[in-house]
C-alpha cells in the first residue's frame, strides 16, 4: 500500500510544475498589460511611470527569468498585491476559499445523497417505472445549465414560497443552521449535474456487476437481496463511479464561478469572474493555481480510494 502511496506521489511532481506553468501563463495570455493596470487608466501617458512599474514586475526580464522569481515568490506565500483592492492577494484568497469549499463540499454531498438510491434503485428494478422517473431525473440534471436552475431555484423556493434566501453567505460561526440554509439553494444548482452523471455511472455499472457469476452464486445461497447489493455487488460497481466523481471535480470548481455570481457568494469562483473583469493578475493566478491544486489533490484522493475499494490496483 505504502508503495502505491509514493508511486502515486511522484506523479504527482510533474503535474504539480505543469500547474504552475500555466498558471504563470495567465497574465502573458489574457490580453491587457499588467504594468498598466498597476498604475490606472489616468496615468498611462506616463511613459517614466510605465517603464519603473514594468521593471519594478520584473516584466522587462525574459520570460523564464519572470516564470522563477514568480514561482519563488509563490513557494514563499506571495501572490503579490491586488491590483483592484490593493491587499495582499493571498489575504483575499485565504478570506475567500472556505465559502468555495463550503458550497463544493455541499454540492457533493447533495449529489451523492440523491444519486446513489436513485442508481441502485434503477439499476435492481430496470426499465420499471422508478427505473424512468430516475432517467428522467439524470437527463434533466445534465440538460439544465447551471445559471438556469439557479434562477429557478431562487424564484420557487425564495420568491414563491419564502423559505430560503436568495442570496448572501452566511459563515459558519455564526451558525450552522443559518449557514445551511443560505448555502443550500447554490449548492443544489451546483451538484445537480454531478448528481445526474454519478446515477447513470451507477446504474450502468451495477446492472453489469449484478449479472456476474458470483452474484448469481450468492443468490442462489438464498442472501437477501440487500446483502447481495450492498456486501457482494455494490463495491465492484463504485469503481467507474468513483472515477467519475473524481473527474467532475473539476466541473464543480468550474460551475463555482458562475453560481457563486449568481447567489453573490463571496467566494473564489466570483472573485476569478471580478479579478478577469478587472485585469486583476495577480489575484486570477492565485484563484487558478489554489483551485488547480484542489482538483489535483482531490484527484489523488482519487487513486488512493481505488486502493481501498479494490486492494488488486495496489500491485498494478
Amino acid at each position: 500500500m505504502s508503495e502505491y502511496l509514493l508511486r502515486r506521489l511522484v506523479y504527482f511532481v510533474p503535474l504539480l510544475f505543469l500547474v504552475t506553468v500555466v498558471t504563470f501563463s495567465v497574465a502573458l495570455l489574457l490580453p491587457g498589460d499588467p504594468a498598466l493596470a498597476y498604475i490606472g487608466e489616468a496615468n498611462m501617458r506616463d511613459k517614466v511611470m510605465y517603464e519603473t512599474m514594468r521593471k519594478e514586475l520584473g516584466l522587462d526580464q525574459p520570460i523564464p527569468v519572470q516564470y522563477a522569481k514568480w514561482l519563488g515568490r509563490v513557494v514563499r506565500g506571495d501572490f503579490g498585491r491586488s491590483i483592484r483592492t490593493r491587499e495582499p492577494a493571498l489575504e483575499g484568497l485565504l478570506a475567500r476559499f472556505p465559502v468555495t469549499l463550503q458550497l463544493t463540499a455541499m454540492a457533493m454531498v447533495i449529489a451523492l445523497l440523491l444519486a446513489v438510491p436513485v442508481g441502485i434503485l434503477s439499476a435492481v428494478r430496470p426499465n420499471s417505472n422508478a427505473d424512468k422517473a430516475g432517467t428522467v431525473l439524470a437527463m434533466s440534471g445534465v440538460a439544465i445549465p447551471d445559471f438556469w436552475l439557479g434562477i429557478m431555484l431562487i424564484y420557487v423556493f425564495s420568491v414563491w414560497l419564502k423559505m430560503l434566501p436568495p442570496s448572501g453567505y452566511v459563515p459558519l460561526s455564526q451558525g450552522l443552521g443559518p449557514s445551511l440554509q443560505a448555502m443550500v439553494l447554490p449548492a443544489l444548482s451546483l451538484g445537480m449535474a454531478l448528481s445526474a452523471v454519478v446515477m447513470r455511472q451507477l446504474r450502468s455499472a451495477l446492472i453489469e456487476v449484478l449479472q456476474q457469476e458470483y452474484v448469481m452464486v450468492a443468490r442462489a445461497k438464498g442472501l437477501r437481496e440487500t446483502v447481495v447489493v450492498g456486501r457482494h455487488a455494490l463495491r465492484n460497481a463504485l469503481i467507474p463511479v468513483v472515477t467519475v466523481i473524481g473527474l467532475q471535480t473539476g466541473r464543480l470548481f468550474g460551475g463555482a464561478v458562475v453560481v457563486e455570481t449568481i447567489f453573490a457568494l463571496p467566494g473564489l469562483g466570483r472573485l476569478a469572474a471580478d479579478s478577469i473583469f478587472f485585469r486583476d493578475f495577480p489575484m486570477l493566478q492565485g484563484v487558478v493555481l489554489i483551485l488547480a491544486l484542489a482538483v489535483l489533490l482531490a484527484n489523488l484522493f482519487t487513486d488512493f480510494l481505488y486502493a481501498f475499494i479494490d486492494p488488486r490496483i495496489r500491485y498494478r
